[in-house]
């Protein structure tokens, strides 16, 4: 019985150095060179990084987009990605490399994380430099017609507005609010001059491109104040610099009953000359 023993603990300890052994040869690290954006366009995610040991290796974006960085045995890897591959809607995505030994052994990264640089719109296609600039100065310029529903008449006016401070959180497309302020301009109507002060929440939808509720402050400067709540609806895309709108709102003030009115008007919406927060 003695002897049987001996040689049951000499098989126990035998495997377990086998089973060390193996895991030790197996295990892999992998250490992360560079993972940054370029700031040039096209914008580029690029990724470099080395093992301690010759692999083959893939780059999972977001746990579900794939890509090949290795497919030949090395210790060196890095992959060039443009942003527009990876049709991304927020302000950073998360990825793992995973790297394969010779035997096909898996090692996976822990999770890294990549900030969006600020100003950059995540698009399939990106149009910068003297057009999206001169774009940008014509939505700064270009005022939305409106008709208005006021004491029982009706008005067509003109008004602009201008994004001041943008708040973004996780979509990065747009902001997730803004807050403006906005001038009228009313036709043939005893009250002509209106400007406006408030705040807009924008939610991001698949089927168009967003729902913006908003709240303003207004007065014509004759004592004529109060509230105005709002919605906006953003359609489609121009170019990638400013979206095609439509608005409702309903005017009121809070001392004297009656005295609302109503708008309806079309315009473009950009933040581009706004301070991002």
């Amino acid at each position: 019985m003695r002897l049987i023993r001996i040689i049951l603990f000499a098989l126990i300890i035998t495997a377990q150095i086998n089973a060390q052994t193996d895991t030790a040869a197996s295990s892999m690290e992998i250490f992360i060179i560079d993972s940054y954006i370029t700031p040039e366009v096209p914008n580029k995610f690029i990724l470099s990084f080395f093992t301690s040991d010759s692999a083959t290796s893939k780059l999972i974006i977001m746990d579900k987009k794939i890509f090949d960085v290795s497919k030949k045995l090395s210790e060196n890897h890095k992959i060039e990605i443009e942003l527009s591959q990876l049709n991304l809607d927020s302000a950073m995505f998360k990825y793992v490399v995973v790297a394969y030994d010779r035997k096909g052994n898996e090692t996976h990264s822990e999770v890294y994380h990549v900030e969006i640089p600020q100003g950059l719109v995540i698009t399939e296609e990106q149009d910068v430099g003297m057009f999206r600039i001169c774009l940008g100065g014509i939505v700064f310029a270009i005022p939305s017609p409106t008709y208005l529903w006021m004491n029982n008449e009706n008005h067509w006016s003109i008004t602009k507005e201008i994004p001041l401070f943008s708040f973004y959180s996780v979509g990065y497309n747009y902001p997730a609010g803004y807050l403006g302020v906005e001038y009228s301009y009313v036709f043939n109507a005893n009250r002509k001059n209106f400007l406006r002060v408030g705040y807009k929440q924008i939610f991001q939808v698949q089927e168009i491109k967003y729902i913006s509720p908003g709240l303003n402050y207004f007065t014509d400067f004759n004592g004529y104040n109060g509230l105005s709540a709002e919605l906006s609806i953003g359609l489609f895309q121009i170019q990638n610099v400013f979206t095609f709108y439509t608005r409702y709102r309903y005017n009121f003030q809070l001392q004297n009953n009656g005295t609302g009115f109503h708008e309806l008007s079309i315009g473009l919406f950009s933040n581009f000359f706004s301070l991002n927060l």
